[in-house]
């Protein structure tokens, strides 16, 4: 694999105002939020070139925060299809089929891993 592994992370929130107010404070940093139809996001700084993986703040009512599901960690992939076609096999269960984000975003898919953990991939084809 040609990426680092980890491509996008999201983290769920309850007030997005109240956790942009938190994450700025601790972190010292700016984040932009956005609607994206009923879904806040609140972007954390990226910049191109840079090592590590970007990621936002997500309020939306299939986001619940908990100390037990945990993060949504999204994987960089070729093409969704290619992990998301070895899921069932290797023991867990396809929860999303490959679905476009958008044609600049790219795809998506989303799984539950062996130990019940929700994990997405993230492909540009």
């Amino acid at each position: 694999m040609e990426n680092n592994m980890v491509g996008w992370f999201e983290i769920p929130v309850i007030n997005m105002d109240r956790a942009i107010a938190f994450y700025n404070a601790v972190f010292k940093i700016k984040i932009q939020a956005q609607d994206f139809g009923g879904t806040l996001m609140g972007w954390f700084p990226f910049e191109e070139g840079k090592p590590g993986a970007a990621g936002s703040l997500v309020q939306n009512q299939a986001y619940e925060p908990s100390d037990k599901k945990g993060a949504l960690i999204y994987f960089n992939s070729e093409d969704v299809n290619n992990e998301l076609n070895r899921v069932e096999d290797a023991g867990g269960k396809v929860i999303q089929a490959k679905t476009q984000i958008s044609p600049d975003v790219g795809y998506m898919g989303i799984f539950i891993d062996s130990e019940g953990n929700r994990i997405a991939l993230h492909s540009r084809a």
